[in-house]
């Protein structure tokens, strides 16, 4: 594939993540439902949230339930009535280590003390009826598929190409971003694949966002997003939608991370993992060493990412209106600042189509701005620990019609 069509690519998926931002910009803020309105989400709500063994209520007041995991919203999408949970997978690739600079997030630091699910069940954040007018918000916008971002829309990411990609490895920063109304920072990790007209994504990370006061509110959360047609008719956040099959009973999609770095000071950052089963197809979710859940090969055609993917990437993503400047991205700082002062994702791996991991080569891996006045990327290839591979990205935003 072409320079040109690599470019495509990219946008494409760019477009695919992107698209709840701009949806929801785009409507502004709904007026509250009727009366019959109310009724029919309550009707959707005791559909989506399935009877609880133990639920939870954090200082925040978000509310877990621990469902039976055979049981979750995931096996109510048509392609998984009769799927058939996996644990785990059948194979886990040996990643290459590093030396670790900063401290590392770990899944016991997730919840607040008091928080445990019982065996055979998995913890789910419970859906609100403000999740569902969200929901509602995404089903009644339109979007044409094209070659251009959407208005407002800019990110700083390193990209690799290849022909052959079932897996992708980061230890992603985190920063507390603050950001205003209608506005999204986003630190992410993810594969893409497909036809340029029907592309499939699975992208993870955190998001700091105020686009609606529902969907992560408060500082910033773990993020999981995917879809099978460029968000056309498949896909969602989190577990807003059936799909993602979960089998952690202590890892939470949506989970508020409160380890966060401090700019001159301690760096934390969470090792993220996304990896495709060969025996089954499945793309796999880990964190921290443990798995998370899954995303069914069955989700995805077999010219998407059901047999690999061809395209990964990592960095930062912001989104604003066009009357509003451009929120902070990563620290809010550029890249030439460094470690501790500058975002950052560190021990960038890929597992290539026979099962292996491997440090990508220097030439395959491009960084991509599009705003660079506002946001830069910088990729580090060093030959020693610990930046063998890494991208430093972000910048204190700014831009205005953009």
């Amino acid at each position: 594939m072409g320079s040109s069509n690599n470019l495509v690519l990219l946008i494409l998926f760019v477009l695919a993540i992107s698209l709840t931002l701009v949806a929801e910009a785009s409507q502004g803020h709904r007026e509250t439902p009727s009366e019959e309105e109310k009724k029919d989400l309550k009707r959707q709500l005791r559909a989506i949230n399935k009877p609880a063994l133990k639920s939870f209520k954090t200082k925040q007041g978000i509310i877990y339930d621990c469902i039976d995991i055979h049981k979750q919203l995931a096996f109510d999408h048509h392609l998984l009535k009769n799927h058939s949970v996996q644990l785990k997978p059948t194979v886990l690739p040996e990643w290459i280590t590093y030396k670790n600079i900063s401290q590392k997030v770990s899944p016991l630091q997730l919840l607040q003390k008091g928080i445990s699910c019982p065996d055979g069940t998995v913890i789910v954040k419970r859906t609100t009826m403000q999740d569902l007018m969200h929901a509602e918000r995404l089903k009644s916008v339109g979007f044409n598929s094209s070659n251009r971002l959407p208005a407002g829309h800019h990110y700083a990411t390193a990209d690799y190409k290849r022909t052959s990609v079932s897996g992708v490895k980061g230890s992603i920063n985190i920063w507390d971003v603050q950001v205003a109304q209608d506005q999204v920072s986003m630190a992410t990790m993810a594969v893409a694949g497909g036809p340029v007209e029907q592309l499939a994504s699975i992208s993870v990370g955190w998001m700091a966002s105020q686009v609606n006061p529902w969907l992560y509110g408060d500082h910033v959360h773990l993020y999981t997003y995917w879809t099978g047609d460029g968000y056309r008719r498949t896909g969602c956040y989190d577990v807003r939608c059936p799909g993602f099959v979960q089998v952690s009973k202590r890892i939470p999609l949506g989970v508020l991370i409160q380890k966060v770095s401090i700019y001159g000071g301690i760096q934390y950052q969470m090792d993220l993992v996304l990896h495709q089963d060969h025996a089954t197809g499945d793309w796999w979710f880990i964190f921290g060493g443990e798995n998370v859940g899954y995303w069914p090969a069955s989700l995805f055609s077999p010219g998407g990412v059901a047999n690999r993917a061809n395209y990964a990437s990592w960095g930062g993503q912001v989104y604003s209106p066009l009357t509003e400047a451009s929120p902070v991205m990563g620290s809010g700082h550029f890249p030439d600042e460094g470690f501790g002062k500058a975002a950052f994702i560190n021990g960038i791996q890929i597992i290539d189509g026979s099962g292996t991991a491997l440090i990508p080569q220097i030439y395959t891996i491009k960084t991509h701005e599009t705003s660079p006045t506002c946001y830069k990327a910088k990729y580090i290839h060093d030959d020693e620990e610990p930046w063998i591979r890494a991208i430093f990205y972000g910048g204190p935003g700014g831009c205005i019609g953009q």
